[in-house]
């Protein structure tokens, strides 16, 4: 695919550029809780701005129903954007109608615009080959040439993502090239030991990868929600936690398929537990207990990997020459379940392996349990993309910067 540094090589003062980014940052109403995506931005709107283009930004946020809704707005998205850039950023306040068109009319040379969410717009996702396509030619007639840089979409086949660069001149901006590059590392080019540490909510979100990794990686460590699947698999009560019981023959088949392979399949051996899930919101102390994975009580909720355990992964990531890591070890956003996700971040930085960290919950814990991010070798701004790559799949928004 081009890279961004070949359109720059060429003039572009005066010309329209259309970036996909990915400012799909949480908000607490309009306050923007994390803006890690919108700095992961900002070296490729930088560089066209300062090249002189016109640079029209779009994106995402969240999951509105294909009209506009305040409460997904990407205005505060731009109001950030612009004090990140320390210049006025224009902001449209519709996609694709008369104030996105005005707005982009109005760019000078050298100036940023955003236009409104995306998804305000039905053709943004639809299914229906001719909606999305009639889309992305609205979105068209607003630029010259398309940059794609919002790596957390470029799984989805949406009209900005994967029909839009079929009707312009297109590039990969600095973030997914960056992206692509560390991926590579993972799948094609892989320095051993391997480690790859799986966490968050649900074993089902994780088996593809997991089938991938089983004849990839030396070591999985199991963390998070989906460690409770593993562990009834092996015969454990687990008490009140989180459990697919329809995902414990896949599971079953994966531990059997380790053993055969070689593979460390490395499960908790301990588990904090609490009667109750925590509140997030007042973060007041839970009635938490550590115990040992194989005598969980009954009515008890596992929210975190014990002690034992964090010493145990810390062990296993020490001597890797590569870490991967996606989805937190327990419910990281209260203090009292937070202590083995900040055992394998603290092992990652730890070790002189090259590290990644696979976006999502994973790149919020690292910023929200105050990690140093540029101590990593990689924080990824996709969790979704990243692991659907480690599949193995074609990745729509990939697909349609290559040439």
């Amino acid at each position: 695919m081009k890279t961004i540094d070949e359109l720059l090589a060429e003039p572009v003062a005066g010309r329209r550029v259309f970036v996909r980014a990915d400012l799909n940052v949480p908000l607490d109403g309009t306050t923007i809780t994390d803006d890690g995506r919108i700095r992961a931005v900002l070296p490729t709107v930088k560089a066209l701005a300062e090249a002189g283009a016109r640079v029209v930004v779009a994106s995402h946020l969240g999951r509105p129903k294909g009209a506009p809704d305040p409460a997904f707005s990407l205005a505060p998205a731009a109001a950030r954007l612009g004090e990140l850039l320390g210049a006025d950023v224009a902001f449209a306040t519709d996609t694709v109608g008369e104030s996105a068109t005005a707005t982009v009319a109005g760019l000078t040379d050298g100036q940023v615009a955003v236009v409104e969410n995306l998804r305000f717009n039905a053709g943004e996702t639809s299914k229906d080959d001719a909606e999305r396509g009639a889309f992305a030619d609205q979105l068209a007639a607003l630029a010259d040439v398309y940059v794609g840089d919002g790596f957390g979409a470029v799984h989805r086949g949406h009209a900005s993502v994967f029909d839009l660069p079929a009707r312009l001149p297109h590039y990969a901006g600095y973030l997914i090239a960056t992206e692509v590059g560390v991926l590579r590392k993972l799948t094609d080019d892989v320095q051993r030991p391997y480690v790859v540490a799986l966490g968050g909510a649900k074993v089902s979100d994780k088996l593809a990868v997991i089938d991938q990794l089983l004849g990839k990686a030396d070591r999985i460590l199991i963390g998070g929600g989906m460690a409770y699947t593993f562990l009834k698999a092996k015969g454990y009560e687990v008490g009140s936690s989180l459990l697919q019981e329809d995902q414990l023959d896949a599971v079953t088949e994966y531990l059997e398929r380790a053993k055969k392979t070689g593979v460390e399949l490395v499960l908790p051996v301990d588990a904090v537990v609490a009667p109750a899930f925590p509140d997030l919101k007042s973060k007041a102390p839970a009635d938490a207990t550590s115990v040992a994975a194989d005598a969980m009580p009954t009515g008890q909720m596992g929210l975190d990997i014990g002690p034992e355990s964090a010493t145990l992964y810390a062990s296993k990531i020490a001597d890797a020459a590569t870490v991967f890591w996606n989805g937190p070890m327990g419910v990281f956003e209260h203090p009292d379940f937070a202590e083995g996700t900040k055992a394998v971040a603290q092992a990652l930085l730890d070790s002189d392996a090259f590290t990644v960290v696979g976006g999502g919950d994973s790149a919020a814990a690292v910023r929200i349990l105050g990690f140093d991010e540029n101590a990593f070798g990689h924080i990824s701004t996709g969790g979704g993309a990243s692991l659907e790559y480690l599949e193995g799949k074609t990745l729509p928004g990939l697909a349609a910067l290559e040439d």
